[in-house]
This record gives C-alpha cells, sequence and structure tokens, in this order.
C-alpha cells in the first residue's frame, strides 16, 4: 500500500478544502490526468500498471484521519476547529475516480463530484501513479547514484555565501516513491538544517512535515483560481474574486497570491495597490522566473510599496542551480522562497513522469488556466481558452 495516510499530500489541499468548506460547499468539478512527456525518450507506457493502480486508489478511500493526525492539524494557527470535525468524518469515495487504458498506451484518469469530496484525490493518486509506474520499470533502483546526486546539491547549497538562501520540499506528487521521499527529506534536514539558522524551510508534505519536525509550507493552487471562473459574479473578476475570498477566509495568514493562472499581465492589472499590501507576497510557476521577479519588484515600487518587506516564492521546475541563480539575483531586495520539487524528490538518474491533474470544469462550466509557459495550459474547449483570452487581454 502506497498512501497509508490521507495526510500524505501538500498543505495547499487542506487550506483550499477548508475555503470550499466555508464558502463552495456545493461546487462540483472535474479534473483531468495528463502526461506531459508521454512518449518521450525513457518514458513508458501507463496502461500496464492500470489494474495495480486501481487497487491502490481503492487502499487510498479505505484510510480515515487518525486522533494524532486531526490534532496536528489543529495546531495550525488558520486551520478551523469545524474544518477539523468535519475531516474527522471524511473519506475519500472510489465511485468519483475512473482510471481507464488507452490505446495508445497512456491512461485517461478523470474526477468527477463535488469540489469538497473530490478535492483530496489529486496529490496521492499522481503519487501513487508514479510510485507504480517506477517500481513496475526500475525494480531493483540505483539508490546510490540518487544519494550521489542529491550528495551533490546540497553541496552546492552549502558553498560560501549561501547561508541565507532556504529551499522547501514540492515533491509529492512526482516522487521516485514514498521511502525515498522521506530518505530525501532526511537528508537535507540532517545537513542543510531547519529553522532560522538552517536552510531547510520546510516541506509541503503534511504527513512528514508532522513525522519530521519540519514546518508544513503551501497557500493555493491553480485550481482554486480556475473554479472562480464559475463561481464569482463574472469572469473578468473572477481572479480578483478568488483573493478576496480567499483574504476573507484567512484574515491575512497564507498571504501568497499565485500569479499565472491568467498570465503575469493580467495578474499585475488585478494585483492592485489594495492586494500589494494584503498578500504577503507572490508565488511564480510558469514564465521567464528572472523576467517575473523584475517585473514583480517593479510592482510593488509603483505601488508605493517596499519589495523588501514582500516575499516571491520561485516554484517552476526548479533545479539548485537555478535556485542559486535566482537567488543571486533578487537576494536583499525582497525576502525570497524556494520550492523544489521533482530534481530533489525524483532524481535517480531516470526519466521522471511529468504528469499533472488538473481542474478542467466547474459546476458544469469549462476553467482554464493561460500559463506563460503554453505548454502548461489545459483544457479541452478551445472555444473557452479564446473567450478567457479575450475577455483577460492576453495575447
Amino acid at each position: 500500500m502506497i498512501i497509508t495516510s490521507l495526510l500524505d499530500t501538500d498543505l495547499y489541499k487542506f487550506t483550499m478544502m477548508q475555503v470550499v468548506l466555508h464558502q463552495f460547499p456545493g461546487a462540483e468539478v472535474e479534473y483531468r490526468f495528463k502526461c506531459r512527456n508521454a512518449g518521450a525518450p525513457g518514458v513508458g507506457p501507463l496502461a500496464p500498471y492500470v489494474n495495480e493502480i486501481r487497487e491502490e486508489i481503492r487502499a487510498l478511500c479505505n484510510l480515515r484521519f487518525q486522533e494524532a493526525e486531526l490534532a496536528y492539524l489543529k495546531t495550525m494557527r488558520f486551520i478551523k476547529s469545524d474544518f477539523v470535525d468535519f475531516l474527522a468524518l471524511f473519506r475519500l469515495n472510489e465511485k468519483y475516480v475512473s482510471v481507464t487504458a488507452l490505446p495508445s498506451g497512456e491512461i485517461d484518469v478523470s474526477i468527477r463530484g463535488p469540489w469538497l469530496h473530490t478535492i483530496l484525490f489529486e496529490i496521492p493518486v499522481l503519487a501513487i501513479i508514479n510510485e507504480v509506474y517506477f517500481r513496475n520499470t526500475r525494480k531493483q533502483p540505483d539508490l546510490n547514484e540518487g544519494r550521489r546526486r542529491l550528495d551533490t546539491k546540497i553541496g552546492q547549497l552549502q558553498a560560501d555565501g549561501l547561508r541565507e538562501l532556504k529551499i522547501a520540499d514540492y515533491g509529492t506528487r512526482r516522487r521516485f516513491g514514498k521511502v525515498w521521499h522521506e530518505e530525501v527529506l532526511r537528508a537535507l534536514t540532517a545537513r542543510l538544517g531547519t529553522g532560522a539558522l538552517g536552510q531547510l524551510a520546510g516541506t509541503s508534505n503534511v504527513l512528514f512535515a508532522m513525522k519530521l519536525g519540519l514546518t508544513p509550507l503551501g497557500t493555493m493552487a491553480h485550481e482554486y483560481l480556475q473554479a472562480c471562473q464559475a463561481l464569482g459574479p463574472r469572469l473578468r473578476d473572477s481572479q480578483v474574486f478568488g483573493f478576496e475570498s480567499w483574504a476573507r477566509e484567512y484574515r491575512g495568514d497564507l498571504g501568497i497570491a499565485l500569479s499565472d493562472v491568467y498570465g503575469m499581465s493580467a495578474f499585475l492589472r488585478d494585483f492592485d495597490l489594495y492586494f500589494c499590501k494584503l498578500f504577503d507576497g507572490a508565488r511564480h510557476d510558469s514564465g521567464d522566473p528572472f523576467q517575473w521577479g523584475e517585473r514583480m519588484l517593479a510592482h510593488y515600487a509603483k505601488n508605493r510599496v517596499d519589495p523588501k518587506t514582500k516575499t516571491l516564492i520561485f516554484s517552476d521546475g526548479l533545479t539548485v542551480p537555478r535556485t542559486i541563480e535566482l537567488y543571486q539575483q533578487f537576494k536583499g531586495r525582497c525576502q525570497l522562497a524556494f520550492g523544489i520539487g521533482t530534481n530533489l524528490t525524483n532524481d535517480l538518474g531516470y526519466e521522471p513522469l511529468q504528469i499533472v491533474m488538473k481542474m478542467i470544469r466547474c459546476n458544469g462550466q469549462p476553467v482554464a488556466k493561460l500559463s506563460d509557459t503554453p505548454s502548461k495550459n489545459m483544457l479541452d474547449d478551445e472555444k473557452y481558452l479564446a473567450y478567457l483570452r479575450q475577455v483577460f487581454d492576453v495575447a
């Protein structure tokens, strides 16, 4: 059994789920799976493992939150008691998930149902697909090569002048396996240190945060702002509606805004003086990170907000060398945070699966993101995508 705890997921799933419980409990959604590098060299088909994936999802749906897990969630100041009470009764339902093999050798995974009851599927299902694939295709993984690569990364981070550079683990969904994920985190904790003087800021994985005494990290994901396209008063105001609904829920906590659902230009048009002051910073997840950072700093300055009081979070396909480059460009000009995913938890010398699970409908309406990296767009309704571009003035 791959997933043995419902906490084995990213924190932002719980923070979004709490908003759904309190503000959008009746929302119905649909998610669709995609392997972005299917058929690439070194990437094999997933269809042979459909039955194994289904069995793991069935086991996932038998899990319940344990008392110790609920008590841990209660320690987070932004998690409300009624939400924890709801989780005490919660379980995932297999009827909302469909996994089928395609003639191409790939798989189709769709999740349909109430948002409140499907939101926790994404991360563990992706982790299951990854681990099932790799334990079948790499029966004797070269862990020593993985350790050598990890050792190199840690050495790079410990170089002179980088003491203030802090990284976080964002690698649950695309990890090589759960056991390897824990080994990576233990090595980072032991050698980089945690807390004010350490270089490991924390992890997005709530289970490992609890188990290893790390800080759990996360705010919102794309699905939240995408869903607001169907839940808000009108489409053009959906991004503003999403940020205002978030602020209403968390009252200043979890103040990092995701910037790439409609592209950077549309984000900056909506992220006015009010939001510049209200939110603690913004997260980058597509497009050129150096240009993005410069535009964010210029935007804060234009709005008479001191950039040094704000945090820029970089999290798009980071490697340690790229992280160091970004740190060197922006250090001292703002507060910085870096979330590294696949390159930390799935770098053993094998081609990782670039798999995602994206929301494509909410309340029967198409929803989408207009990424600054076009290959990240995912939608099965081109007319809606064109309409979205028109509404948000995206070329």
